[in-house]
């Protein structure tokens, strides 16, 4: 797994060895940050769920200005850490040992110009967030990467990709 655009675009990510993790695929995450174009320049991006970083590393990447990750398991923390020291990223960057839900839970309304949620597939923790930003308008845009029988409505946008879907909202 790497980089795929921006500054760093072409350098490799270290993966957790939990083999229940699933990275954001190159293409999505391309397709997706080339969905929110310029909105990423000099925004403050949060990255739940975040595993190894690759998506709010990617939006450092294309200039965002800095990046918070939100990772309970040990395997992803470890990889995420060695992610952003290998880019020298540690002034940009925040990583939060939490769980994901009541952390969004508690933010106050635009604590983020971009989130990003990329929760288990399978689980209902993507309509925990959704519903959480859905209260509080904790970003400016919340983007979401669900398998495609998670039934997501109300998103500004939607691009599929075989079984991954991302929906945008508040673009």
């Amino acid at each position: 797994m790497r980089i795929v655009g921006g500054k760093f675009g072409g350098r490799d990510l270290t993966s957790p060895q939990d083999l229940r993790v699933r990275p954001t695929a190159e293409h999505v995450r391309a397709a997706l940050l080339d969905l929110l174009g310029a909105q990423v320049k000099n925004a403050r991006v949060l990255d739940l769920f975040a595993g190894t970083g690759a998506l709010g590393l990617e939006a450092l990447s294309r200039g965002a200005r800095s990046a918070d990750f939100v990772e309970l398991k040990p395997d992803s923390l470890h990889a995420l850490r060695a992610n952003i020291a290998a880019l020298r990223l540690r002034e940009r960057t925040r990583v939060f040992k939490r769980d994901a839900i009541p952390f969004a839970a508690a933010l106050a309304a635009d604590s983020y110009d971009i989130a990003f949620a990329d929760p288990p597939y399978g689980s209902r923790k993507l309509d925990r967030v959704l519903e959480s930003w859905r209260h509080s308008r904790f970003s400016r845009i919340l983007a979401l990467e669900h398998a495609r029988e998670h039934e997501v409505t109300g998103g500004a946008k939607r691009r599929v990709f075989q079984e991954t879907v991302v929906t945008i909202f508040g673009v």
